[in-house]
């Protein structure tokens, strides 16, 4: 087992909380954006994904704190946060000023693509209302302390929306820490985010800052490298194409500069076509050293979206469930597979469906 101490269930209201944005997502299906007439609508959010397939999939108890502009889009997202089963009391409701020049809700079209023609993510979420949290606007020592949470998740997406984001970041994951509650934090790194305010640069500034409060360390292959700034040999071969002693090292490097990780967890991908990836994830714990979960070569894929955040729920369900690190990080790289499988970034699978596919099951037809 690796070195975490995790509050009892018995002493606690909620086994998980995210902090994060949740977004409405449209998507156009099998069509693209730019052509689409009709959209259909899910919710979605790097973080607020991980606490929505602890809940959906593992049955866990689960909250989501975010903000929200109060119009009938907030309302919307609300709807689908209670559809995913997650208490929705931490969320703070924003007043409108009626066309979103001071306040908003977050928007992202996706399309999912197919074959030779790549996913394409469209993020409209300037001004939102969870890009203005700040510090003082939650009380973490009540929700901690006094109600009680197993575990925090937040993530590198919250983060980068604004100074003041990244800021509560820090405050939360510092008072989770008082509290005795697991932190973990998914590097979800998307250049888009960063761009207009300081870039790659920017991104390991804040990110470094965040990353000595964290016991579990998430991420893909780019995130740690992008993220942390770790450089990983490989020539002129993309990170996907390294080989897993590689990603092995670059799991060692971080390990040794932040020796507060108790866990790591990165997911493999070689993108074949949108449709066909290589899967597979590697974890890292002191004393197990690097772990492997079963990698599936040519896996088909219907929405590679929330691959990375089902991964995260999946590993974290095995933590909070006690299981060696070798079973959990076999759920996590289960769980985003199966999640890749059904439109949308959320899970629709259930545990029973995991564990038969970490178990060595296949698809054939259950009567």
């Amino acid at each position: 087992m690796p070195d975490l101490t995790i509050r009892p269930a018995s002493e606690c209201r909620y086994d998980a909380v995210s902090l994060g944005e949740v977004m409405l997502r449209l998507d156009p299906g099998e069509g693209r954006i730019r052509t689409s007439r009709s959209f259909q609508v899910w919710e979605g959010g790097g973080e607020y994904n991980v606490a929505r397939g602890l809940r959906r999939a593992f049955g866990l108890r689960t909250a989501i704190v975010t903000a929200l502009a109060d119009n009938e889009v907030g309302r919307l997202v609300e709807d689908l946060v209670l559809t995913g089963g997650l208490d929705t009391s931490y969320i703070q409701w924003v007043p409108y000023d009626g066309i979103g020049r001071e306040v908003r809700n977050g928007l992202n079209f996706t399309e999912r693509g197919f074959g030779v023609r790549g996913a394409v993510g469209v993020s409209d979420r300037g001004h939102t209302a969870v890009s203005q949290m700040k510090p003082g606007d939650v009380d973490w020592d009540h929700l901690f302390g006094e109600l009680g949470v197993r575990w925090l998740h937040t993530g590198g997406i919250f983060a980068a929306l604004s100074d003041s984001a990244a800021e509560t970041v820090i405050e939360a994951v510092t008072a989770a820490k008082r509290h005795g509650t697991v932190v973990s934090y998914d590097l979800n790194y998307r250049p888009s985010l960063w761009k207009a305010i300081g870039g790659l640069a920017k991104a390991q500034e804040v990110n470094r800052a965040i990353a000595p409060y964290i016991d579990v360390m998430i991420g893909n292959e780019e995130d740690f490298t992008a993220s942390l700034g770790f450089e990983v040999e490989g020539g002129d071969a993309s990170l996907a194409e390294l080989e897993v002693d590689k990603f092995a090292a670059m799991i060692t490097t971080a390990a040794a500069a932040y020796p507060n990780f108790a866990v790591i967890g990165t997911t493999m991908r070689t993108v074949r076509s949108a449709s066909v990836n290589d899967w597979g994830a590697l974890a890292w714990s002191p004393a197990t050293g690097v772990v492997q979960a079963t990698h599936r070569e040519r896996l088909e894929i219907l929405d590679r979206v929330g691959g990375g955040d089902s991964f995260a729920s999946g590993l974290i369900y095995g933590l909070l469930d006690g299981q060696p690190l070798q079973t959990a990080v076999e759920y996590g790289a289960a769980h985003g597979a199966l999640a890749m499988t059904t439109p949308g970034d959320t899970t629709m699978v259930t545990t029973a469906d995991v564990l038969k596919l970490a178990g060595g099951g296949g698809a054939r037809v259950d009567r």
